[in-house]
């Protein structure tokens, strides 16, 4: 039997350290603050009775589970991040618990008058009769992915604490720099050596994911001519008027707005205008590759049907790959889904199979080596003031992690 207060207080010992991270810095850990918690972190794994607990100097965190069966079985993972998302701050994190949630407005905070409701966030209702621990409105939560790390951390006390669960080597990874698309970009997955690993860094409890966007970045830079606008006839170019053709010309509907499911868009995340220059911050996103590379065409042909016009190139596009749907290296393995989804069974947690409309550092490493699926951590409403988690989710995602362990250690799946 979990223990249900410790875990709550494990939680909310990390979600009240600040440790969001940067896209604009260029050291890792992007923030020097993410060393506090890596550093607890590590320092607590040790405590629980992990083998082999390393911290890197870009600090990567890595510990063992030894096996405690007498026969072959294969090396599995589980990985979580410990930054949180530059979104929205994540300092002075004030965890509300809602005990016995009743299915009705949550205020958050009662000066600011900001209210976290089922009328605008359906899955509230999920949860009622449950605890939830919520934000005060004015921080994020940190359940992304610090939910993740809460539930590795506390299968892996559980594990060793209860030697009669069978269960092979196991291997934990613990990564900075997600949140800005770097989680595995220094990851060891030789010195990691896991056949296969589960990220714990989904969203509603059942949620199993092996399908993410392949993703691009663009930046578009537009140039223009300034001149005294009193004397500007034939002479002055104006590069927002450019910049708002450039976008008015990509498919209205194919944005994040619109679409859902499987639906690709491209995405205006960012404006800078001038008369002289203008710089649109665009993502690309798709899960089929072949609509993917059509949409990257699609930019590019745009820029220069707009430059033929003007008969010199007034319109840069830069366009940079960033990460790969994880399917194509998921489906040779298929046996690592099915075993997370029997064991969500056994737990009678009804398994939800979906695309991520995003990405996860289970992509990357899947890519370099390490197939690697994402799993539920329980929370919602990432990345802002309305984020909460269940408790009840949290301890469901801590038994699925010590059946897929037990699971693993059954011969059956690899005969």
């Amino acid at each position: 039997m979990l223990d249900k207060q410790r875990i709550i207080n494990r939680f909310i010992s990390y979600v009240t350290v600040d440790t969001e991270s940067d896209p604009n810095s260029d050291t890792t850990p992007s923030t020097s603050k993410q060393w506090d918690l890596a550093n607890a972190l590590a320092d607590e794994l040790k405590s629980i009775g992990m083998h082999d607990v390393s911290i890197d100097e870009n600090a990567y965190i890595m510990a063992t589970l030894p096996s405690n069966v007498d026969h072959d079985v294969p090396v599995i993972g589980f990985i979580s991040h410990f930054d949180t998302s530059p979104d929205f701050t994540g300092a002075n994190v004030k965890p509300q618990l809602v005990e016995n949630y009743n299915g009705k407005d949550i205020v958050l905070n009662k000066e600011l008058d900001i209210i976290l409701s089922p009328d605008y966030f359906e899955d509230l209702l999920l949860y009622k009769g449950q605890t939830l621990i919520t934000t005060d409105g004015t921080t994020l939560l940190g359940a992304d992915d610090k939910a993740g790390i809460c539930e590795i951390v506390s299968a892996m006390e559980y594990l060793i604490q209860h030697p009669e669960i069978k269960h092979g080597t196991i291997k934990v990874g613990f990564t900075p720099d997600e949140e800005i698309g770097r989680g595995a970009h220094k990851f060891d997955v030789e010195k990691f050596g896991a056949d296969w690993a589960y990220t714990m860094d989904g969203s509603q409890v059942g949620e199993l994911e092996f399908e993410n966007f392949n993703a691009a970045s663009a930046t578009v830079s537009v140039q223009g001519k300034i001149v005294h606008p009193g004397y500007a006839k034939g002479k002055m170019v104006n590069s927002m008027y450019i910049a708002t053709e450039f976008i008015n010309a990509l498919p209205r509907f194919e944005t994040p707005e619109h679409t859902e499911d499987y639906q690709g868009f491209f995405h205006l995340s960012q404006i800078d205008g001038k008369v002289d220059e203008t710089v649109l911050k665009y993502i690309i996103r798709d899960h089929d590759k072949k609509h993917f590379e059509a949409r990257k065409d699609a930019m590019v042909k745009l820029a220069d049907d707009i430059n033929s016009e003007y008969e010199r190139e007034v319109i840069r596009i830069d366009i940079k790959d960033q990460y790969y749907n994880m399917r194509g290296k998921i489906e040779p393995v298929m046996h690592i889904i099915d075993i997370a989804e029997e064991a969500m069974k056994l737990l009678h947690i009804k398994p939800i199979i979906k695309p991520i409309r995003g990405g996860t550092d289970g992509s990357q490493l899947s890519y370099m080596g390490l197939p690697c699926p994402n799993i539920f951590a329980g929370g919602h409403n990432f990345h802002g003031r309305y984020e909460y988690v269940p408790v009840e989710s949290i301890l469901k995602a801590t038994q699925v992690i010590c059946k897929i362990a037990e699971l693993t250690a059954t011969k059956s799946y690899y005969i």
